[in-house]
């Protein structure tokens, strides 16, 4: 059984960095592509970044581009996304995503999501 769990939200100041954590287990993590979604309130899902663990492989949302940095420890079997230069507009809950889709650009359309963090950038 793919399992997620998701940590590392808070609530942080304008400018400011959070590294969330997605641990895994129930499947090999090497054979998945594993990622970020987020959710704000009245708003869409919106892919966020995405990696595979095998060869490192990475996506990341374009508008987000330069504040984003996702990093695998296969011994761990956990992902870490680095989030900098945070803006109000980044307040939602993030959800750590997989699936065995290795494309990466897909990220929003992963099956298995764990439940969320929030994520909450004040002015």
């Amino acid at each position: 059984e793919v399992q997620l769990q998701a940590s590392g939200g808070g609530l942080v100041e304008t400018g400011g960095s959070l590294t969330l954590s997605c641990a895994t287990s129930g499947f090999t993590f090497t054979d998945y592509a594993i990622g970020w979604v987020r959710q704000a309130p009245g708003k869409e899902r919106e892919g966020i970044a995405a990696i595979t663990p095998i060869d490192g492989d990475t996506w990341y949302n374009p508008s987000m581009w330069g504040q984003l940095s996702i990093a695998s420890d296969n011994a761990k079997k956990t992902v870490f996304l680095r989030m900098d230069s945070l803006k109000p507009e980044d307040t939602a809950v993030y959800h750590c995503v997989a699936d065995e889709d290795l494309i990466v650009a897909h990220v929003v359309d992963f099956d298995y999501r764990a439940r969320g963090t929030q994520v909450t950038v004040s002015s």
